[in-house]
């Protein structure tokens, strides 16, 4: 299958599912889980050693919250990775907010900000600090912090972003520039 194919499957199964057919969702997940899997595991790469939270229950959760959700308006594939993105960060700041409260303010779960520093160094941050850091950037432009869940949480390019949020990629490489450069001195000042 090709991934125009693919592409073009989802999003018959989204608007299926849009509009009432229960079953669509369970015959998207197989076409979209081996992505899901490697997107979870590249953000638990980014966990330190011996983080509780596997791949696949970090799929699973994202699953479980997509059904949950009353028939989402979601358009495309690309806009499906965008709110599966969204909810693995919710995910991961949940987990991490559970372990911390779990030992008492300690165990704070870290994760590799290397495609946010502007010097694309490996440098592990706080994922209740990165989560804390989005919700101040989205305060002031919300459109970077969106730019920032589509590249950091869902993996997705410029030219996907871009589609995604409907703007232009010229657009989008220039907020990814700013919000990268911006988180790095955030984070940087916590550090």
């Amino acid at each position: 299958m090709t991934d125009d194919s693919r592409a073009n499957d989802v999003t018959g199964l989204l608007l299926s599912w849009r509009q009432g057919d229960a079953g669509a969702l369970d015959r998207l997940v197989p076409l979209v889980y081996d992505e899901l899997r490697r997107v979870a595991r590249r953000h638990l790469r980014r966990e330190r050693p011996g983080h509780s939270l596997q791949a696949t229950a970090l799929v699973h959760e994202v699953y479980l919250r997509l059904v949950d959700v009353d028939r989402m308006t979601l358009k495309s594939r690309t806009h499906f990775f965008a709110v599966a993105a969204r909810l693995m960060r919710q995910i991961l700041v949940d987990h991490a907010r559970r372990k911390r409260a779990g030992k008492r303010g300690g165990g704070v779960t870290m994760m590799s900000l290397d495609e946010v520093s502007p010097a694309a160094q490996t440098s592990n941050v706080d994922v209740l600090a990165l989560d804390q850091a989005l919700d101040a950037l989205s305060s002031f432009d919300p459109q970077q912090c969106r730019v920032v869940e589509l590249r950091f949480f869902a993996g997705l390019n410029i030219d996907e972003a871009a589609e995604a949020l409907g703007i232009s990629t010229a657009t989008v490489e220039r907020e990814w520039a700013m919000a990268k450069a911006w988180l790095y001195q955030r984070l940087s000042v916590g550090a």
